[in-house]
């Protein structure tokens, strides 16, 4: 072999060495990820209105609503599985959710010292439990 063909092949291993240690060291810095988790403290932030019904945070709602409608749906889930939910609520389909925001908000603010720094998700199915028992008309 040449002298310039063992030049570039020595060229060519450098570089592969450094993307290799590039890729790894910029694997290894990552952090691992975590799925992100509402605390009941923070579904009253992005749910919170005022005396006049106007939102803390505009357009907060749709957060609120949309966690809300999660577990809803994820409930219906369950349910079409034919698995019992622990917590079992029905809510009525013609419900708005403005109406189920305003029944979750109420129960978390009452329940707050339980509720508050853990994940909102059990807070959510208790109040609606709560509000929407199955078996009974509202």
């Amino acid at each position: 072999m040449s002298k310039s063909g063992r030049r570039r092949q020595g060229g060519i291993r450098v570089f592969a060495l450094r993307c290799a240690m590039i890729s790894a060291l910029s694997v290894l810095s990552v952090p691992p990820a975590q799925a992100a988790r509402f605390s009941a403290d923070y579904l009253l932030q992005v749910c919170g209105m005022d005396s006049a019904g106007r939102e803390l945070s505009p357009g907060s709602h749709i957060a609120c609503q949309a966690y809300i409608a999660g577990i809803l749906d994820y409930h219906n889930l369950i349910r079409s599985l034919g698995a019992a939910p622990s917590v079992d609520f029905c809510v009525p389909e013609e419900t708005g959710l403005y109406e189920v925001q305003s029944k979750v908000v109420s129960y978390l603010l009452r329940n707050r010292h339980e509720q508050g720094p853990f994940i909102a998700a059990p807070g959510v199915a208790l109040a609606l439990f709560q509000a929407y028992p199955c078996g009974k008309k509202k």
